[in-house]
């Protein structure tokens, strides 16, 4: 028998089970989640974990726009498809590669990705599907410029998991001190366990803490 998909549910009503929870918190929490209105969030649920991936770290440390244009430098080196393979990734010359933006970190990371999936580290996504959320974790971190934030990201956005709070993020933390009016924002090992109480709608809980306005 194969082994069933681990859960993951991040469908409107999920949103709406996830927003009833996290007001019933506390006063706070209701505010927030009257002032932000219902949660839009929008997963990208396509994508093999490959090109999830090696797109999340095009992206690292850059704004949307930079993001886009080396990105779409990338992708105009392979025309006739949407996105290329490991392989071709591979095969292409590297100067060719740097000359779309890339830092020479950043492309071996991207590089690495591409070695990895076909090496097997990296799964397809319908074995990603059967992993759960620190197992994928554990084995995708051990990829060279592959970090927990990273991973995290894909869990939200590709494999739709509806439990995961990445701690790291500064935006997550910062929408935590603005919307419950403290002077500083939680370590990540304080908002670890102020999350346990969010639990199992810690991805709607982040969603809606990137979004706190400005007391």
């Amino acid at each position: 028998m194969p082994t069933p998909a681990i859960a993951a549910d991040l469908s409107p009503e999920a949103y709406r089970r996830a927003a009833r929870f996290l007001a019933k918190l506390d006063s706070d929490w209701a505010r927030l989640i009257k002032a932000v209105g219902p949660c839009r969030f929008e997963a990208k649920p396509a994508r093999e974990p490959y090109e999830a991936l090696v797109r999340a770290i095009a992206y690292q440390q850059l704004h949307a726009k930079a993001g886009d244009a080396i990105l779409g430098r990338l992708l105009a080196l392979y025309p006739g498809v949407a996105f290329p393979t490991p392989k071709q990734l591979l095969a292409t010359d590297q100067e060719q590669q740097r000359a779309c933006g890339f830092s020479a970190t950043k492309l071996a990371t991207i590089r690495g990705i591409a070695q990895a999936t076909m090496d097997g580290v990296v799964p397809a996504r319908v074995d990603a599907q059967q992993l759960d959320d620190e197992a994928l974790i554990e084995r995708l971190v051990s990829l060279r410029g592959v970090g927990r934030w990273t991973v995290e990201m894909f869990l939200i956005y590709t494999l739709e998991r509806s439990d995961i709070l990445p701690v790291d993020d500064y935006g997550v933390r910062e929408g935590y001190r603005r919307f419950k009016g403290l002077a500083q924002a939680p370590t990540p090992k304080q908002l670890r366990e102020l999350g346990q109480g969010w639990r199992p709608y810690r991805t709607v809980a982040a969603w809606y803490l990137w979004r706190a306005p400005a007391h």
